[in-house]
């Protein structure tokens, strides 16, 4: 089968065997793969992640009880054993392999082998396209999961890439007074559109009103740029991950008594009904589709011009 590699060679378009499940897997057939921030990180060797890339997708089982059905898949494969599992943090098993991130091949391939359990029925109003986002979009429901939101609160969304759009809808759903910051008028245009308010970065002045930050920048500035807008005893949310040292001064964390939150994978089952019943809005978000084996492209384009979503297709 056709596969996107990293290795030590770099990012490269192979030739691999279909794999073959073990027990408690099932192979899945790739139907699309979306390209997103932490696969570009894992190329500039955060994770020193080695293997087939890519974690959001939309597949086919070929075997098991959900066989000839559309599926999504949480990427965190997990013992359940543990216990982290026992106690319903899988998402922290210390045994976890992670779908195109840790220690397990990803979805940038014809095929991918995964945990049974991990995956989700497709709810047919939900088409191809959007199915992808279904993981980013877990990722941003686990912020009202953490934070407990409502319209009495300031909160910034730091970024208006892909995820910081993602994380901006889901946000919005509280009633909260939320402004989304970012540097691309076109990006930012599609959040507008959904009665978001918006700012460019040149525009905000740094007056310590918010109560949330939410960096979704995908830089190693991000939080200290956040920093620069909590008030006293506010909430910083962490959604970013880059590859390399980040130094940052902590003094302001202690002086103002900040609580930091990281904030990673979240639930699938909100998700894909945000998605079904048309809650969450992410058509706009795509910026291009490439066949897999352009995907050398597709991972240029995405570095090096400021895309939104671009999808594989094998």
């Amino acid at each position: 089968m056709r596969a996107v590699v990293l290795d030590e060679q770099g990012l490269q378009v192979v030739e691999r065997p279909i794999p073959e499940p073990v027990p408690g897997e099932v192979l899945v057939r790739v139907l699309k793969a979306g390209l997103c921030e932490t696969d570009l990180q894992l190329v500039k060797g955060y994770m020193g992640f080695r293997g087939i890339l890519g974690h959001e997708f939309v597949g086919v089982p070929e075997t098991g009880p959900l066989r000839g059905q559309r599926v999504v898949c949480e990427i965190n494969c997990v013992c359940h054993r543990c216990d982290y599992c026992d106690r319903g943090l899988q998402t922290h098993c210390p045994h976890r392999t992670v779908v195109g991130i840790l220690q397990r091949d990803g979805a940038f391939a014809e095929f991918i082998s995964v945990p049974e359990r991990n995956l989700h029925p497709v709810p047919d109003r939900i088409s191809d396209n959007q199915a992808v986002f279904t993981e980013p979009l877990a990722a941003a429901f686990q912020i009202p999961a953490q934070v407990p939101l409502n319209p009495h609160q300031r909160v910034i969304v730091l970024g208006d890439g892909r995820l910081g759009n993602l994380c901006a809808q889901v946000i919005a759903q509280s009633g909260c007074r939320l402004t989304v910051v970012g540097k691309h008028s076109r990006k930012l245009s599609l959040l507008a559109a959904l009665g978001i308010d918006t700012a460019l970065v040149g525009d905000i002045v740094a007056s310590r009103e918010a109560d949330i930050v939410v960096d979704c920048t995908g830089s190693p500035t991000g939080m200290e740029s956040a920093l620069r807008l909590l008030k006293p005893r506010g909430i910083l949310v962490l959604k970013t991950t880059v590859a390399g040292t980040q130094t940052l001064s902590l003094a302001p964390i202690v002086i103002d008594e900040f609580t930091v939150i990281g904030s990673r994978c979240g639930p699938f089952e909100p998700a894909l009904a945000a998605l079904r019943d048309h809650r969450i809005y992410v058509d706009s978000l795509i910026e291009a589709t490439y066949p897999l084996s352009d995907a050398v492209e597709a991972f240029k384009q995405a570095s090096t011009q400021p895309t939104l979503k671009l999808l594989l297709e094998p």
